[in-house]
């Protein structure tokens, strides 16, 4: 195997592992959650809550029984003079090696699109949940949905990641990006069609149903652009200053899920129109004028609701997003190597 192949099969083993230990994680927390919150789990509680008390004492050990042989057994290879220089880094160091890399305009161009990439989908993302506990779907029974998710969340990166490992796993990503932004629209679907199937406080079990292999299919489309930039953060890190660069990249990466999820849902209530039927001189802009408006004798009702709005905005965005700027993001695996890495003096 030659070391190209050698450094691919890394990086893919690399990816694996993050990502699968990653989905574990929040599998089995969301898991642990539903029972905490579920009556009707108590069974399962007590059968599980031996395997819960020791979780964490139990990975605990395997954590530091393999950091110490991995300290005793793996040998470093310092033979190039490079990884020398960056076993000798400080604090200084490091940060100028980081100023270097944000300074580069691969880099710049890789922030900027994947900074804005992900706001096709924030309001799916954070807010469908949220309006399905407005319907009424109780929030238990939500939550035990993560349950069957937890294989499926554990094997889908060690799938994709076959797939990514190569030398253009933006391809994934470009090719996932349309099928989740077409689950943001089954999503609103599925929020609209909630109150058609409810039974009084209760919804039919194929309710769940389909709610449960919407999830699914959304996760595969979530997971296969996570893992492509993974990869692809994996593929151009700078060898020499490897450690450094995957800590910045991957924090661009999260920050490009979470600031759009945020703006999304502060901007629900914004764009909800609602007025206040019986009294109208009141109004229902806030929570204040709301309760004003019921004490008053009337009741608010929703005539625009901004989960909706967003829902329309999002989309439109990421479709565009897509259309413009999804070629040019997959055409930053064809850069060179040498794009990708810091050249500075001290």
């Amino acid at each position: 195997m030659s070391s190209s192949d050698k450094t691919k099969e890394r990086s893919r083993h690399r990816v694996q592992n993050l990502d699968a230990a990653s989905g574990m994680q929040n599998a089995v927390y969301n898991y642990e959650a539903s029972l905490e919150i579920d009556d009707k789990a108590d069974s399962l509680k007590n059968i599980d809550n031996g395997l819960f008390k020791h979780f964490l004492f139990y990975w605990g050990i395997i954590f530091v029984v393999t950091t110490t042989l991995v300290m005793v057994l793996k040998k470093e290879n310092l033979r190039h003079a490079s990884l020398q220089h960056v076993a000798q880094q400080g604090i200084k160091e490091t940060y100028k090696s980081l100023i270097c890399i944000i300074r580069m305009p691969a880099i710049l161009n890789f922030c900027i699109l994947l900074l804005t990439s992900k706001i096709g989908f924030s309001a799916v993302d954070v807010v469908t949940g949220l309006k399905l506990i407005e319907m009424g779907v109780p929030k238990e029974q939500l939550a035990l949905l993560a349950v069957p998710m937890v294989p499926l969340q554990i094997l889908l990166p060690l799938a994709i990641s076959k797939y990514t490992a190569g030398q253009k796993p933006l391809n994934v990503f470009y090719r996932a990006m349309p099928f989740r932004l077409a689950m943001g629209v089954l999503f609103a679907l599925l929020v609209v069609w909630t109150p058609m199937v409810k039974e009084g406080t209760e919804f039919p079990m194929y309710y769940y149903g389909v709610l449960l292999f919407s999830y699914a299919l959304h996760q595969v489309a979530v997971y296969s652009m996570y893992v492509a930039v993974m990869a692809f953060n994996a593929k151009i890190s700078d060898p020499s200053i490897g450690g450094t660069y995957m800590t910045l990249l991957n924090t661009i990466s999260n920050l490009a899920g979470n600031w759009p999820a945020t703006l999304a849902l502060w901007l629900v209530d914004p764009l909800t129109i609602k007025k206040c039927s019986g009294v109208p001189e009141q109004s229902c802009r806030s929570a204040v004028d709301s309760e004003l408006c019921v004490k008053s004798g009337g009741s608010c009702s929703t005539i625009s609701d901004g989960y909706y709005v967003e829902s329309i905005c999002c989309f439109l965005f990421g479709l565009l997003w897509w259309l413009r700027y999804g070629n040019k993001f997959r055409n930053l695996q064809d850069e060179q190597p040498t794009t990708w890495q810091c050249k500075r003096n001290n």
